[in-house]
């Protein structure tokens, strides 16, 4: 009776906490609260058996995720960082994900994941190529334009290129107020 009681109640914290969560296979979503189907636009029936990948701005973001994050989750089991997501009706959002898989050995056979919608913090003011997106993901973790590079199979004159493009396109003058304008705190 106390088994069923527990497993009752931790349904019902699944279903009411206030920050998206869903179980994925191969990063396909299994099933996740009504919180993570809101904040893209979905109801939680119709996302399920869906790939994550309807939920990135592009095919390249959703694979570099998978590329960024299958070491630490093979090592650690865990994996977080802030990215770019996109809504049912293609707005792009900041978004803090974390995910821990249940075998490190087989890291997307079996993956809980958190979403946070960053919106209301760090609000997307202009459309990012994929490519500014991707740069622009890593400089808030504080990459160096080295770092980024080696993430990205790039050059580092390329991510000094779209480093300037961004300064630009944000109106700032320094990196810090660009990263500041970034995570929205400018």
């Amino acid at each position: 009776m106390e088994d069923a009681k527990a497993r009752a109640d931790g349904l019902l914290v699944f279903e009411l906490l206030p920050v998206g969560l869903c179980l994925t296979r191969e990063r396909v979503i299994k099933l996740c609260n009504p919180a993570f189907a809101a904040m893209f636009g979905w109801q939680a029936s119709e996302l399920l058996g869906t790939s994550l990948r309807a939920l990135y701005a592009s095919e390249l973001e959703f694979e570099d995720v998978a590329q960024r994050a299958m070491p630490l989750l093979t090592t650690t089991g865990v994996y977080s960082d802030d990215r770019i997501m996109r809504r049912r009706d293609g707005r792009l959002f900041w978004c803090h994900a974390s995910g821990s898989t249940m075998d490190p050995q087989n890291p997307l056979a079996c993956t809980v994941w958190m979403f946070e919608d960053l919106s209301a913090k760090r609000p997307l003011t202009f459309e990012f190529t994929a490519r500014e997106r991707e740069v622009a993901q890593l400089l808030v973790t504080g990459k160096t334009s080295k770092q980024i590079a080696r993430s990205l199979g790039i050059s580092h004159r390329t991510v000094e290129a779209h480093r300037a493009r961004l300064m630009r396109r944000l109106n700032v003058a320094t990196p810090g107020e660009m990263i500041a304008r970034l995570i929205g705190m400018a």
